[in-house]
């Protein structure tokens, strides 16, 4: 595992009710999520092409190594976490990545979240079945 004494990049990524720590060291490529490889902890292939989103953008794809710490909401929300965490932490890297990745939408939080219960309903605007006897 990598030590702390290794430079590295930090961003935190927010989506939904999910939260990424990512630290971006420069290496070969790999990506490792709470301690698992990425082909262990995403099974879909569209979540995995979700986190590299932003090093294809700025044309960095294997140049650098992720180590993420996700926790919270559920698999595409911890995916789209990811994402941002890793576009800030280039951010640092790399100030001329800002505007490809900007244009892009990496660096903006999705700020979609599930709504909450209200008193007297069911769910969030569900109202209880009417019953006219």
């Amino acid at each position: 595992m990598y030590t702390s004494a290794k430079p590295y990049f930090y961003g935190t990524g927010r989506r939904k009710s999910s939260v990424a720590r990512v630290r971006v060291y420069p290496g070969s490529g790999s990506i490792t999520i709470n301690g698992k490889d990425i082909d262990q902890y995403f099974g879909l292939e569209t979540l995995k092409l979700i986190i590299n989103q932003p090093f294809e953008v700025t044309g960095t794809m294997g140049k650098f190594d992720i180590v993420a710490n996700v926790n919270g909401g559920g698999m595409s929300g911890q995916a789209g976490a990811i994402r941002h965490g890793v576009a800030r932490a280039l951010l640092l890297a790399d100030e001329t990545f800002r505007a490809p990745l900007k244009k892009a939408g990496f660096l903006m939080r999705d700020p979609r979240m599930k709504e909450r219960k209200k008193y007297g309903l069911k769910a969030a605007r569900r109202a209880p079945q009417f019953s006219k006897r």
